[in-house]
């Protein structure tokens, strides 16, 4: 009998220690479509440029081509008579204020001695900038307004640095064509970069890589540890082969076994114990996570739920259950079911174009 409990004594710690549970976040890669903020008439996938400048300015504008800069991304660039027209407006670059700015440099010896001091100045030039765009459709409507850049954000361009004070105080006034010239540049790229991110972002079918993470078993001596990481590493390769140009056809049934596999675990730790609702967590969450990049916020849901239900972490399952909500919304708005679909761009045609064809075919 003796014999027997000091057995027992030896192997329940074994046991406790085998059924410990440690999660460790592990990453993957993907890639999905953003869908557009705004909702635009699905025949819609032509655009132009139009911009206009000063009379002050117009010398340093002949010499760029913002109209060619704006990159809308999911859309085709045309001349002239897009779909929708972007009319952008540059307003002067002006100078507001002028100030010599002094930088002393010390010298010193081994010991740390200062042994002499030398100034540098350079000239520091306050200036602004205003551009804003208006966005309309071929039949004049008014979809939308961007102010690119105006006076109250100042920007600052700061000269070379002279030994003499009286080099830096005219180095502006005695270069100021060039200088103008390169400021011009920079802030009409400056607000056409920003016109076309909000482009994108309004109008746009973009393609974005994302990486993002799951909860993986990291106890060694847990008897689901081999299988929960090789369930891990099968999905990973799936989800790094997805493309946001092509459909997730066959996907699905590529990822049925990861699938199977983490619903078991919560079939198979089914107790109130800590280590199985942490299990059972990850399953929730994974599977979750999963749904959500293969563009299925129903099931999400369901696993969202679920983890709330599980009652551990269920901050986690509230927050994936607002990204379900989100993405259902998502579809629902722009009339879509998934964010993996391929864009013929070179297909597209103008309004005109298309009336054109349609003449013709007559």
């Amino acid at each position: 009998m003796k014999n027997k409990i000091i057995l027992l004594l030896l192997v329940l710690p074994l046991a406790s220690l085998a059924q410990k549970v440690d999660l460790d976040r592990f990453t993957f890669s993907s890639q999905l479509r953003n869908l557009p903020l705004v909702i635009l008439d699905s025949t819609y996938r032509t655009y132009n440029v139009t911009v206009e400048g000063t009379k002050l300015m117009q010398g340093y504008l002949r010499e760029l081509t913002p109209e060619k800069s704006l990159f809308l991304e999911g859309w085709k660039m045309l001349n002239q008579d897009g779909h929708v027209t972007f009319k952008v407006k540059l307003e002067d670059l002006l100078p507001e204020s002028f100030s010599v700015k002094e930088r002393v440099e010390i010298k010193k010896d081994k010991t740390g001695k200062e042994i002499g001091r030398r100034s540098y100045y350079s000239q520091e030039v306050v200036y602004t900038m205003a551009a804003n765009a208006e966005v309309i459709d071929y039949k004049g409507a008014n979809i939308i307004n961007f102010v690119l850049a105006d006076r109250g954000n100042k920007q600052v361009y700061h000269s070379p640095e002279f030994p003499i004070r009286q080099l830096a105080e005219g180095y502006f006034m005695m270069n100021a064509l060039t200088i103008t010239g390169q400021l011009y540049k920079t802030s009409v790229n400056r607000a056409m970069n920003y016109l076309s991110e909000q482009a994108t972002h309004n109008f746009g079918f973009g393609e974005r890589s994302v990486t993002d993470f799951m909860w993986i078993l990291d106890s060694r001596k847990h008897p689901e540890y081999v299988a929960h990481r090789k369930a891990f590493q099968d999905l990973q390769e799936v989800m790094f082969s997805i493309s946001a140009n092509k459909p997730l056809d066959g996907v699905r049934e590529k990822l049925q076994p990861v699938i199977k596999y983490f619903e078991s675990i919560k079939k198979n730790y089914t107790s109130s114990k800590k280590a199985d609702r942490k299990l059972r967590y990850a399953s929730y969450y994974n599977l979750a996570k999963l749904y959500y990049y293969l563009d299925d916020p129903q099931a999400m849901m369901k696993e969202a739920n679920g983890l709330v239900l599980n009652d551990f972490d269920a901050s986690d399952g509230k927050s994936l259950e607002q990204s379900a909500l989100w993405l259902k919304e998502l579809f629902a708005r722009t009339q879509m079911n998934s964010r993996h679909f391929p864009i013929d761009i070179a297909s597209f045609k103008g309004p005109y174009e298309n009336a054109v064809s349609t003449t013709k075919n007559k």
